[in-house]
């Protein structure tokens, strides 16, 4: 996948995880970082289970970097939503 693939399933995967997450976006910046790197855990989560990772700017890859959003997005906030200021 081209560079520019890549940042348009993270975005769209990043945003859709935070909406699931936490119901409002985290910024376009952090939403791209959370799905890009989402997409990574989810096709390492994916492979774990004997299944594809991504394969390409489809809807199954959409829905496995949503899925590794979620989990990276959850764990963010675990470790810095609690946190005062």
């Amino acid at each position: 996948m081209s560079i520019l693939a890549w940042l348009l399933l993270g975005l769209i995967a990043g945003f859709i995880a935070s909406k699931l997450v936490n119901r409002s976006g985290s910024g376009v910046l952090l939403d791209i970082v959370l799905g890009i790197v989402g997409a990574f855990v989810g096709g390492w989560l994916f492979n774990q289970f004997g299944s594809a990772g991504v394969s390409g700017l489809n809807l199954y890859s959409l829905l496995v970097a949503t899925i590794g959003a979620v989990v990276i997005l959850a764990l963010y906030h675990l470790i810095f939503g609690r946190r005062a200021l």
